[in-house]
């Protein structure tokens, strides 16, 4: 085994993927190797902490019905009902069952997809609970605009507006660079007391600028807007009201 365990073969050994013999093998390896048994713990952590904070979706009763239905329609079709079994008719049977999971697939993949905005949503609240339990917060440590700004420059393809709230209350701390959406975008770090505030932003693709949204998923506020050919996601758990202004002093 190499002298550090890949972040991927972490992946699949918390998710009991691996055979026995090499589940063995990382466990003796994460007993020596103080490094990779602190990465492993953070990876843990990590899947503990999403599972318990994002959404879970069960799937409607209306499309359960509708697919034992169209399953028990097919069935029927492909099995004579007054005929003995005999071994020949399980082609028939098969086919039947092929002709019902279409059926179910093509009813499930429209209820399936989640739609993009919920996607967005549960990205940026992952990336701020990442943030926050991977002790990756921060790229640049800096209450300067001066120096978190063109931090990012080379990093990206656009240039973030960066404000200074100091003086108002909500003192800049720092950025990094995150993904969101299928690509990088700033993560702009803002503190109000002991809360901590993560302002995501990225080039938009719409010209119309975007009102304030907000909502609560989790215990977290995310506001939601778009100005000056920019989005905007700000989470933190902040009390709205102080959360709005900080929002509102940002526009």
């Amino acid at each position: 085994m190499n002298d550090h365990i890949e972040r991927t073969i972490l992946h699949v050994y918390l998710d009991n993927e691996l055979d026995p013999v090499r589940s063995l093998e990382i466990e003796n390896h994460l007993k020596k190797c103080p490094d990779c048994s602190t990465a492993c713990q953070n990876l843990q952590s990590l899947q503990t902490a999403i599972r318990r904070e994002l959404p879970y979706y069960p799937a409607p009763l209306q499309l359960r019905r509708r697919f034992e239905s169209s399953l028990k329609q097919a069935v029927s079709h492909g099995r004579p009902p007054a005929r003995p079994f005999k071994l020949w008719l399980w082609p028939g049977i098969g086919a039947s069952l092929a002709v019902a999971l279409i059926i179910f697939l093509t009813l499930m993949t429209p209820l399936w997809r989640e739609p993009a905005e919920n996607i967005l949503v549960r990205e940026v609240l992952s990336n701020h609970v990442r943030s926050l339990m991977a002790n990756h917060l921060m790229d640049v440590v800096s209450s300067d605009l001066h120096t978190v700004k063109p931090w990012f420059n080379g990093k990206l393809a656009f240039s973030p507006d960066v404000k200074d709230l100091t003086k108002e209350g909500f003192p800049l701390v720092g950025g990094r660079l995150d993904y969101i959406d299928k690509h990088p975008v700033a993560a702009l770090v803002f503190q109000h007391q002991k809360h901590l505030i993560n302002l995501f932003t990225w080039p938009s693709t719409s010209e119309k600028e975007k009102t304030i949204q907000n909502l609560e998923k989790q215990g977290y506020h995310l506001f939601h807007w778009s100005q000056a050919g920019l989005e905007y996601w700000a989470v933190s758990d902040l009390n709205p009201r102080e959360f709005q202004e900080f929002v509102r002093l940002y526009q």
